[in-house]
This record gives structure tokens, C-alpha cells and sequence, in this order.
């Protein structure tokens, strides 16, 4: 028994002991899962790699059955692309002058709700927030999972700018771009163009904290259509984009067709390679 074991079983406030107890299973419960994903993730690589199940379970002394179990059974690896144990949402607030008051954007609701399922679907706890009508976001918490581009926040703006390879720029006489520095190629919204058409243009990223004590999963479009559009990346690709980019620091943009009258992704493509930002600027 551990000494908070202990020490939680001798409070006399019932009250603090259920809130401390709710506490700490919550938090242990998050930690099982992370384990058996990242023992699944183990069983994965080593398998990978050209052994089998049987030298697994040899070299490990298990049975074999138990290490197929494992290769099988619980959180896939692939869901720690989103984050660990628990993630924040975050999709960013406009004022309506009709309403009088701020709402989200229905694209941007579908991408954080979205991005909420696919979460869960890996085992993660979940939880939603959003950016401020006047741009104001903390991104020093662990988990975060933010769906907005630079135009609507200066921290976000700040955070876009440490990205060594994509760049958000936007002239006087037009919209925003996207600009891959390696290529020198600008990509712009098929909806700034004349004639307009249903592209946009999305960037997916995973970025540092402003504190350097973790990193932040950004996700916006040029337009609201192109967040969407990662996010059906996301849900269809998730074991290729980890399997690239694992936990590392990355970029990349994503190419967005949709329905003009709905918004909803008519399919999604890559743009540009994953870049990774480490390989970057070595």
C-alpha cells in the first residue's frame, strides 16, 4: 500500500476523501490505458522488426498467446499522434453581430467534435475549450489539440511562426497563404481565386509549447473548410501520420475538395511530405 494510500485512508472529511479518491482513480485509470498502449506499441515494433510472436515471448517470458493478446487487444499505438492520457480541444470563438454575442463557426464545430470522437475512440479522456473572441489562448497545458489559424489569435500567430518550414503569410491586397519555404510554392484558397472554386488549403503541425515544456497539435485551414478537411485526415489516416511523425515535432498541408453547400470533404490529399522539423534544421 503507498504511503497516499495510506494517508487518504485516515481523512476524516468523507467529502475530501471521495473528491481525492474520484482524483486519483481518474488519474490512475489514464495511466493503465497509456501502458497498455505503449506495451502494444512494443509488441508492434519488435514484430516490425522482423521477430516473432514466439521470440517475443521468449525474450520477454510470456506465453505466446499473452503476447498475441497483447499485439491485438487494447488502445492502438497510433493514438498517441493526439496525445497522452488526455487531451483539450479547442476550436476558436467569433462575435456575431446578430446574436450579440460569440458562437462557433458550424465547420469548427464539426472539426471539434470530430476530433473529440476520434480521440475517445483511442482510449483518451476528452475535453473541449476555446480560443477567446479576442485571440486569447494559454498553450502551456499539456494535451492540447487547437483548431485556429493565425488570423483569429496573435498567440496562435506566434506559435505558427516557429514552424523552420511553412509559412502563413498574408499580403495587403489578399488573403491568407500558405507557403512551403523548401519549395518556394504558395498555396492559396480556391475561394480567393477568380474563377472561386471548393479548395481550400489546411495545415497540421505539432509544434512547442511557448514554455518549451511540451508541444501543441495545431490544426487550421485557410478557410474553415480546410481544418475540417485535416481533420478527415486525421480519422482515415492516423496509423500513416504516426507511423511518419510519431511524437516528433512536424508539418505538413493538406489539400482540401468539399461540397460548397455543406463544407464536408470531398476528399483530402497531401501536399507536401511530413516535414519533420528536427531533420529540418539539422
Amino acid at each position: 500500500m503507498s504511503d497516499e494510500l495510506r494517508r487518504m485512508r485516515t481523512t476524516d472529511d468523507p467529502y475530501r476523501l471521495l473528491h481525492e479518491l474520484t482524483t486519483r482513480l481518474a488519474a490512475a485509470q489514464r495511466e493503465v490505458t497509456e501502458l497498455a498502449r505503449l506495451r502494444r506499441r512494443v509488441v508492434q515494433d519488435l514484430h516490425a522488426q522482423g521477430m516473432s510472436y514466439a521470440q517475443i515471448a521468449e525474450k520477454a517470458g510470456l506465453s505466446r498467446g499473452r503476447i498475441h493478446q497483447i499485439r491485438h487487444t487494447g488502445p492502438a499505438p497510433e493514438g498517441a499522434f493526439l496525445g497522452t492520457g488526455a487531451v483539450t480541444v479547442v476550436t476558436p470563438l467569433r462575435w456575431d453581430d446578430k446574436k450579440k454575442r460569440p458562437v462557433v463557426a458550424v465547420t469548427d464545430m464539426n472539426s471539434g467534435k470530430r476530433l473529440e470522437e476520434l480521440a475517445k475512440s483511442y482510449g483518451l479522456d476528452v475535453s473541449s475549450g476555446h480560443v477567446l473572441v479576442s485571440g486569447e489562448i494559454d498553450l502551456n497545458r499539456d494535451g492540447l489539440i487547437v483548431v485556429c489559424g493565425p488570423g483569429m489569435s496573435q498567440a496562435m500567430r506566434d506559435l505558427y511562426a516557429q514552424d523552420p518550414v511553412i509559412r502563413w503569410e498574408h499580403p495587403e491586397d489578399g488573403g491568407w497563404m500558405l507557403v512551403d519555404q523548401r519549395t518556394g510554392t504558395a498555396y492559396h484558397a480556391g475561394a480567393d481565386t477568380e474563377p472561386p472554386r471548393p479548395h481550400d488549403v489546411g495545415y497540421l503541425g505539432r509544434l512547442p509549447r511557448p514554455d518549451g515544456n511540451g508541444s501543441v497539435l495545431a490544426i487550421a485551414g485557410i478557410h474553415t473548410a480546410g481544418s475540417l478537411g485535416v481533420v478527415h485526415l486525421l480519422t482515415s489516416d492516423l496509423g500513416k501520420l504516426w507511423e511518419e511523425a510519431g511524437e516528433q515535432h512536424f508539418s505538413t498541408l493538406v489539400g482540401v475538395a468539399y461540397d460548397p453547400r455543406t463544407e464536408e470533404p470531398r476528399s483530402v490529399e497531401l501536399l507536401c511530405p511530413l516535414y519533420l522539423h528536427d531533420e529540418v534544421t539539422a
